[in-house]
């Protein structure tokens, strides 16, 4: 569980392997596998299909407003504990989700192979929306399956081991491969034979073992919500009104987002809502709503508690189903907020700022990766898919490998901080790529790699692409590696599932705002300008780890820790 320290043993390549053959770890494997090669086709690859489509880049941009459904998984997962679909329910609390989600996805996959994007663009975002959707429940989903499954043989770090081997292969699967595929076949049979996995995956998942939830579970969950209503917690009514707040904001936040895309996406070219006004105006309140208000209204009913305001001055019972549910709602939704906001305090502020900015540079740009290589640097699919998944897999899996071997070296935060830095400044690889690449492919040359590339049935047009990819992905691991860890430092054991999944989500939030703007701005002033943009706005998030860092290092000297648990911080 994040938040918890890790002291059994990591399971060896050889180990994970031989574990396929439990049930359970194949299951596992199987899932991880069916998480990411949705998110994969919907958030990656089909963005190649838009290019070749000849769809704008500003549609792209406002069409990638679909991995918002990623950000605000959070807001829906209390639900997938409590509510049974008809007829299905009889699979089990996770596996009916789970089945549900897959055969759905399968079907929009099929259905989406059917539409021509550049005729149909609104049909086929509303198909993705919901796939998209879809995609994220199962995720959610899923990883409460893996902590239900766990056992003395199928233990949870080797579940997570597997999950990530299963994942990783469906990157490829649904990237390098869906690339390839798509060169000699076309998108249309390559999203239809994407389907029929997802069908095939779909029905093997009805033969997975389903988890059980003890009677511990069962009674420690019922009384976590009895705790709510004993004397000096807050009263009913001030936990309902901040409910509804929260639920407002949050639910006035997702509509104005859906309106806009919906009004987009619909639009001819000339009468599309202005993405760069919308973000400029509604992209800060969308931040205020879902983030700043929230935190606010948390640290509000922290004080209240903290001095016996508006609490309980004896045991009230839940006497209706009113009751029940502002107690579920409020458990899920709010409790972990004013866990974090009084844990950090103030620190709360720049622990959010720090969330929010940490990937932008990543987030923001992603989606025009695709158009990048294709359109502006006219590689062939063959050529992206060798560089970028199966050459940019590998050094992203290599980034996080060194991440974690810099952990015992220089500490969490200095792992942090640096993976901020080299995630902004890899960027200025990419200006260079977008104005010739005289520097990569110097570079490429000079450590021998345009030789190795050459020998290896490539050419120095390739190398340099590889080399440019190569230093983001490294990058890209550390930061993403050095993200978990901060994440999981912060995150309470008691709500580890809810926080780690809003914290989490934030990470894309910010990015996938401003996706529509940065798409305009790439058709008005070029790539080069924006990845110098990217570059600078990556030193925010560099500016936020040093305070942070420091503000570490500040509460390890006040609390009198050693100089090697300071290094560790």
């Amino acid at each position: 569980m994040p938040g918890d320290a890790v002291t059994e043993e990591k399971p060896g390549w050889r180990r994970v392997l031989a574990s396929l053959g439990n049930r359970k770890t194949g299951f596992m494997a199987l899932f991880g596998f069916a998480s990411a090669l949705p998110y994969a086709l919907l958030l990656g690859t089909l963005y190649a299909w838009l290019s070749d489509a000849e769809v704008d880049l500003e549609t792209m941009g406002v069409f990638s407003l679909i991995g918002l459904a990623y950000s605000f998984k959070f807001l829906w997962s209390p639900l997938l504990d409590r509510i049974n679909l008809p007829v299905i329910r009889r699979l089990g609390r996770r596996k009916q989700w789970i089945v549900t989600a897959q055969f759905l996805l399968g079907g929009i996959l099929l259905v989406l192979s059917r539409l021509d994007p550049g005729s149909a663009i609104g049909w086929f975002s509303l198909l993705a929306g919901i796939g998209a959707f879809a995609s994220a429940t199962q995720d959610v989903v899923v990883d409460a399956w893996r902590v239900d499954v766990a056992d003395e043989v199928a233990t949870i770090d080797m579940l997570s081991t597997v999950y990530q081997l299963g994942y990783r292969s469906a990157v490829l699967v649904g990237g390098a491969l869906a690339l390839f595929l798509a060169e000699g076949l076309g998108w249309p049979t390559v999203y239809a034979l994407m389907g029929c996995l997802m069908l095939i995956i779909g029905f093997a998942s009805l033969f997975a073992p389903e988890g059980k939830q003890t009677v511990a579970s069962i009674a420690a969950d019922e009384s976590t919500l009895a705790e709510l209503r004993h004397a000096g917690e807050l009263e009913p009514r001030v936990r309902a009104i901040a409910l509804v707040i929260v639920g407002i904001l949050w639910s006035w936040a997702l509509v104005t987002v859906g309106v806009f895309m919906v009004r987009s996406l619909g639009s001819d070219p000339g009468a599309r809502p202005d993405s760069v006004a919308f973000i400029a105006q509604q992209g800060p309140l969308i931040v205020i709503a879902t983030v700043v208000i929230p935190a606010l209204i948390a640290a509000w009913l922290v004080r209240q508690k903290q001095r016996g305001r508006h609490v309980l001055p004896q045991p009230v019972p839940a006497v209706s189903r009113g009751d029940a549910v502002l107690d579920h709602g409020y458990r899920a939704l709010i409790l972990p907020l004013t866990d974090i906001v009084g844990r950090l305090g103030w620190a709360t502020i720049l622990v959010l700022g720090l969330v929010l900015t940490y990937r932008i540079t990543d987030t923001i740009w992603g989606t025009f990766a695709y158009p990048f290589y294709l359109g502006e640097l006219a590689y062939s699919k063959e050529e992206v898919a060798v560089a970028s998944k199966f050459f940019g897999v590998g050094a992203l899996m290599f980034g996080v490998a060194l991440g974690g071997v810099l952990f015992t070296y220089i500490g969490r935060m200095a792992v942090m901080t640096l993976g901020a830095l080299t995630a902004a400044l890899t960027n200025l690889l990419y200006a260079d790529l977008s104005v010739g690449g005289a520097v990569m492919a110097a570079g490429s040359k000079a450590i021998g790699f345009t030789w190795l590339v050459e020998h290896l049935g490539g050419d120095e047009r390739l190398a340099k692409l590889m080399f440019a990819i190569a230093g983001e992905n490294v990058a890209g691991g550390i930061a993403g590696a050095a993200l978990v860890a901060y994440l999981s430092s912060i995150t309470s054991k008691k709500y580890s599932a809810v926080q780690y999944a809003l914290l989490s989500s934030l990470t894309f939030l910010v990015g996938t705002l401003g996706r529509g703007a940065l798409g305009k701005m790439i058709e008005t002033r070029g790539y080069y300008d924006v990845f110098i943009l990217t570059t600078v706005i990556g030193f925010i998030a560099v500016a936020l780890c040093l305070a942070e860092w420091w503000r570490i290092r500040r509460l390890g000297r006040a609390a009198g820790l050693d100089a090697a648990a300071l290094a560790n911080a």
